[in-house]
C-alpha cells in the first residue's frame, strides 16, 4: 500500500491547486478573448464612419420598418458577444488551432471579416451595391460556419441564429436602401 506523508500530501494538494488556477486563468484569457474580438472591428468600424451617420445616413430613404439608430448599436453589442463565445467553444471544443479548425474557423474568420467590411463600404464610400454584394456573402458565409459548428457545438450554433436573424433584417434594408436610393453613388456625398 502507497502512504504519503501529511507534508507530501500538502505539497501534492498545493501544486494541484496551482496548476488548475493557471489553466483557469488561461481558459478565461482565452474566453475573453474570443468574446473581445468581434467587438474590435465593430467598433473601429463605428469610430471611423461615425460622423457619416448623422450627416449622410439620415438623408437617404429608408423603409417605415428600418429600426431606430439607438437599437443598432445595442444589437451589435449583443451579437457580437455570442458570436464571439460561440468560436470560443467551437475552438475549445477542437483542442485550439489545428487542422481540424480549419474550416470552421476560417468560415467564422471569413466571415468576421465581410461583417467588418459592410460598414466601410456602406457609410465610409457611399457604396450601396458594395455594401449589399458583400452582405449576402456574408449571409451565406454565417449560414456556412453554422452549419460546419453544428456537429461540433450546438450551443455555439445556436448563439448565432440571433445573428443570422439580424442580418436577415440587415440584408433586407440594404437592399430596400439600395433600391430606393439610385441617386447615390459610390464615394458621392450629398
Amino acid at each position: 500500500m502507497f502512504f504519503l506523508s501529511d507534508d507530501q500530501l500538502l505539497l501534492l494538494i498545493y501544486n494541484r491547486q496551482k496548476t488548475t488556477s493557471t489553466h483557469q486563468r488561461r481558459m478565461w484569457a482565452h474566453t475573453v478573448g474570443f468574446t473581445v474580438l468581434p467587438h474590435v472591428g465593430g467598433f473601429l468600424g463605428w469610430f471611423i464612419n461615425r460622423k457619416e451617420v448623422p450627416v449622410w445616413y439620415e438623408k437617404l430613404k429608408k423603409p417605415s420598418w428600418c429600426p431606430p439608430r439607438k437599437v443598432f448599436p445595442v444589437a451589435w453589442t449583443v451579437l457580437y458577444t455570442g458570436m464571439g463565445y460561440a468560436s470560443y467553444l467551437i475552438w475549445n471544443d477542437l483542442g485550439g488551432c489545428n487542422s481540424k479548425a480549419i474550416i470552421p474557423l476560417g468560415l467564422y474568420g471569413a466571415q468576421l471579416a465581410l461583417n467588418w467590411a459592410w460598414p466601410p463600404f456602406f457609410f465610409g464610400i457611399h457604396n450601396l451595391k458594395m455594401a449589399l454584394i458583400d452582405i449576402l456573402c456574408l449571409d451565406g458565409l454565417v449560414i456556412g460556419t453554422m452549419c460546419s459548428w453544428y456537429r461540433i457545438n450546438k450551443i455555439a450554433t445556436l448563439l448565432m441564429v440571433p445573428y443570422l436573424g439580424w442580418l436577415a433584417m440587415a440584408t433586407c434594408l440594404t437592399i430596400r436602401i439600395w433600391k430606393d436610393n439610385p441617386e447615390q453613388k459610390p464615394g458621392k456625398t450629398e
